[in-house]
């Protein structure tokens, strides 16, 4: 479990860079890597979308964890 949340970390990362540089310099890196429409481009950006999705759990679950603290208002234990 702990191989597929450091993949999909890594794949969120790339997508948020990515997504950096289209809105900071209207450049998509992916697309000029691998081709503007192509199906390797299409399958990064497929992988990238399932790799956020996979993330909402270990995010709900860190979130949960901390609650209780954020609570009392402290951040000390």
């Amino acid at each position: 479990m702990k191989a597929v949340n450091l993949v999909t970390l890594v794949l969120v990362i790339i997508g948020g860079l990515n997504w950096g540089l289209v809105g900071l310099f209207d450049f998509n890196l992916v697309s000029a890597i691998f081709g503007e429409a192509t199906m390797i481009t299409r399958l990064i950006y497929i992988l990238v979308g399932l790799s956020a999705i996979w993330q909402i759990y270990p995010f709900s679950r860190a979130v949960q964890m901390d609650e209780p603290h954020a609570e009392t208002g402290s951040g000390m234990r």
